[in-house]
């Protein structure tokens, strides 16, 4: 089931859309479609890699400096 949704866009942004449309032979709710779609799929791999790496120890930036400093790489 589709959805009616209005977006307002910045004009610029707005005739890039376009024109890439045109180039591409896609609406324009295609497009954006596709983008929020793989914006979607990026976020679920990045929330599953999160989820893999859980049981790692932290690692606070503060020590991770110090011991680049201490190897000589700083």
């Amino acid at each position: 089931m589709q959805r009616r949704t209005q977006y307002i866009f910045d004009p610029a942004l707005h005739q890039a859309l376009q024109l890439k449309a045109a180039e591409v032979h896609c609406s324009l709710s295609g497009l954006v479609n596709e983008a929020v779609q793989q914006s979607l799929a990026e976020d679920a791999e990045n929330l599953a890699a999160v989820r893999e790496r859980a049981h790692e120890p932290a690692l606070r930036f503060e020590d991770f400096v110090e011991e680049l400093k201490h190897c000589g790489k700083l």
